[in-house]
């Protein structure tokens, strides 16, 4: 190709969403491009729409109905007078037709060629290639729709157990389930199936052979449509929850220079046979250490990984750009030799979901969020504060990237990052990456894909009993005192506290929000000594009396009552100003005016320890991180009970907002401990509703296609007797 036949972009048009709109918005801007958001009703508001120069919407909430509607985004993208469209990661990226109906309509595409997307998107397909090139693969079976159930189990008995069933056109761990005896493949392939259809609008599967406890290692690829074909060295991503990767690095630290360089061939030798350009990542598994470690192909990623931003960060590469550039025709410029490895990175993938109930996503609106500024990481985020995270999409808040000149460095300075990150109202996985990221396991590169689960620290974190928790509380009601006694309009030049004669300690009564191992109501008693310091105690509530002198009792839930004395150096609090207010088209403001909100930073010192706590109020709800580990939300109870929804016997409730797939049962049937009641889908991920007791069912309220929301009622059972 030749000067005059390069095609510059001037216009691109993004279909995606969230984060990885903004990234590519990000660079392309950078390089003097305009930019067009699409989005899907429920992501009106979302950053990522504004982010863009033009946006255009599609309609629809779900994804179907608006990223995976090729039509839809073609006609955004003729409208917008887009000249080339990416397609991000997810949705359409890897979807051959896409690809083909952008260069049909005379656009540019940002990706590699349909034929290449088509040779790898269907992965039984890429694994007879990769075995016809010489590519190590593990045994596989398809699936084909015409097979019996015999038919079904002898494909079982061929690939062997512990199998994987797997989605042919999926990835990001959807359409997946683990299967390790016959008896239960069938379910696990119609379950995939229904997953697979959801997420991509291909059913197809196949069976795998599972290996329990190998290391997932990927090879970054670059090519351009002058013949030149690089890769960018590898990543290891073997932290995973159903099958999807929370905890990225790079390089590997099982991998040696030889063990590297027979990757990076094979990497390179498997796309050069679909003559690939633009970017893409081979994917391997890899069992045991040194020169002579074994891996086998897993598949190809046709497009631009979720983890990219540890590639960049060792490389000094921005993918996106080399992503631009190759689509508008020009050469890399570089070759293999020119590529070096810088140091390390090292990312983690911010969700908003709750570690210790298996990763339950979560829903909800982003009340509070400051990315931390010392130490500097890099944050791709798709929310703001008002953002909500809803059930129609994946839960993913924002990738927190950490570079540094060592690996133990990069991930210590991103457990740091996460810590003094401030974020609040949705659930997240914030506290379970910083405890993996200073794991013995995870310092010593101990990092299989059974990681999660050998280590245990999903259900061991966040600390929210104990005495974090009492000290928690005990700073709300530190600064609370304070905003109040700056706020004061009546004998204000009193310090805080002050008495003329004996009265009981001030009491501040909070609840604990833990969504794993239940709420917890707590009293904090606190009196403002002579010297400046405070004597506190801290112990559960009593509920009949929540401005009483709280209960010395140990509920079994939280430690026994604490009492301490603690001296405030310093509590300087931070006004927050309204975030924004919306003007209707008659000219009114339509938003509701907000409730107090403030920052605090709290220095105080407990004996002989002196340390600094993040304590944010949003309306009732406070944001409390410590200068140890861990980070609390506590409630402010109001001294008025509030009527709580009537607790059913024997009710079992949906564990968060989504739709019902299936309800197997009706009333008067009898079913037995851990029997599927219910099926549900949530961000495309199904959850099941099981029995937790022998009995019979006395109420079914759900149906075939109800929305529910989280806590709402499903299924009644009397237990057996």
């Amino acid at each position: 190709m030749t000067d005059s036949e390069l095609r510059p972009i001037r216009r691109l048009l993004v279909a995606n969403r969230g984060e990885i709109a903004r990234r590519v918005f990000r660079t392309a801007h950078s390089m003097g491009i305009s930019t067009v958001a699409v989005y899907a009703d429920g992501d009106a508001e979302a950053p990522f729409v504004t982010d863009a120069d033009l946006s255009v919407p599609l309609g629809g909430r779900t994804a179907v109905d608006s990223y995976l509607s090729i039509d839809k985004v073609i006609a955004a993208a003729e409208n917008s007078a887009a000249d080339a469209v990416h397609p991000g990661y997810g949705f359409l990226s890897e979807n051959a037709e896409f690809a083909q109906a952008v260069i049909d309509a005379g656009l540019i595409w940002v990706g590699p060629a349909p034929t290449a997307i088509a040779a790898m998107g269907d992965k039984l397909a890429a694994k007879e290639s990769m075995t016809a090139a010489g590519v190590p693969t593990l045994p596989s079976v398809p699936v084909a729709d015409s097979m019996s159930g015999d038919d079904l189990t002898a494909a079982g008995a061929e690939v062997g157990y512990p199998l994987l069933v797997k989605a042919s056109a999926g990835g990001g761990g959807k359409g997946m389930r683990i299967v390790d005896a016959a008896d239960t493949l069938a379910d696990a392939v119609a379950a995939a199936r229904r997953e697979a259809a959801g997420a991509f609008g291909d059913d197809t599967v196949f069976l795998e052979r599972y290996l329990p406890a190998p290391r997932h290692v990927e090879i970054q690829v670059l090519g351009d449509t002058h013949g030149n074909l690089v890769h960018c060295f590898e990543r290891e991503c073997s932290i995973q929850r159903r099958h999807q990767k929370v905890i990225e690095e790079a390089p590997s630290p099982a991998v040696t220079p030889a063990l590297r360089d027979r990757m990076g061939a094979a990497a390179v030798a498997a796309v050069r046979t679909i003559g690939y350009h633009s970017a893409g990542t081979v994917e391997f598994l890899l069992e045991g250490s040194g020169d002579d470690a074994e891996f086998w192909f897993l598949e190809v990623n046709t497009r631009l990984q979720v983890e990219h931003p540890v590639t960049e960060e060792i490389t000094g590469l921005d993918l996106v750009r080399e992503q631009i550039r190759v689509a508008a025709g020009e050469p890399l410029g570089y070759g293999q030799d020119d590529l070096t490895i810088r140091g390390h990175a090292t990312e983690a993938r911010l969700y908003a979901e709750d570690p210790a109930s298996g990763f339950l996503p979560a829903t909800g609106t982003v009340e509070l969020w400051a990315p931390a500024r010392d130490p500097q990481a890099r944050f791709d985020s798709g929310i703001e504060v008002g953002s909500v995270v809803g059930t129609e999409f994946d839960p993913m808040l924002a990738k927190v990237v950490m570079a540094a000149p060592t690996r133990t460095e990069a991930a210590l300075g991103l457990a740091s990052a996460l810590d003094r990150t401030r974020l609040g109202g949705v659930v997240t996985n914030r506290d379970f990456l910083s405890a993996a990221l200073r794991s013995d396991e995870f310092l010593a590169g101990d990092t299989t894909t059974d990681f999660i689960e050998r280590t245990g620290l999903a259900s061991a974190s966040p600390p929210y009993r104990g005495q974090f928790l009492h000290a928690a509380a005990s700073a709300v009601a530190l600064v609370s005192q304070a905003r109040n006694r700056s706020q004061a309009t009546a004998l204000s030049f009193m310090s805080s506290g002050y008495r003329n004669s004996v009265m009981p300690d001030e009491v501040l009564p909070l609840t604990a929000l833990d969504p794993s191992a239940g709420d917890a109501d707590v009293s904090v008693t606190y009196r403002r000594q002579r010297d400046g310091s405070y004597r506190l105690r801290v112990a559960p509530l009593r509920a009949d009396a929540p401005y009483a002198p709280p209960d010395d009792s140990d509920d079994g839930v939280l430690p026994e009552a604490s009492e301490f004395v603690v001296r405030p150096h310093s509590i300087q609090i931070h006004a927050i100003a309204d975030d924004h207010i919306r003007i209707d088209a008659g000219g009114g403001a339509t938003d509701a005016p907000p409730a107090e909100k403030f920052d605090a930073e709290l220095d105080v010192e407990t004996g002989s320890m002196r340390g600094t706590w993040q304590v944010s109020r949003r309306g009732h709800n406070w944001y409390v991180t410590g200068p140890l580990t861990g980070s609390a939300t506590l409630r402010e109870r109001s001294r008025f009970p509030d009527p709580d929804a009537e607790a059913v016997e024997g009710g079992l409730v949906a564990p968060m907002p989504g739709k019902v797939l299936m309800v197997d049962v009706q009333p008067g049937d009898r079913v037995a401990v851990g029997q599927v009641l219910v099926l549900m889908e949530a961000m495309k991920m199904e959850h099941q509703i099981t029995a937790p007791t022998d009995g019979e069912v006395a109420e079914v309220r759900a149906h075939v296609g109800d929305q529910v929301d989280n806590g709402e009622l499903l299924v009644v059972i009397t237990a057996a007797q």
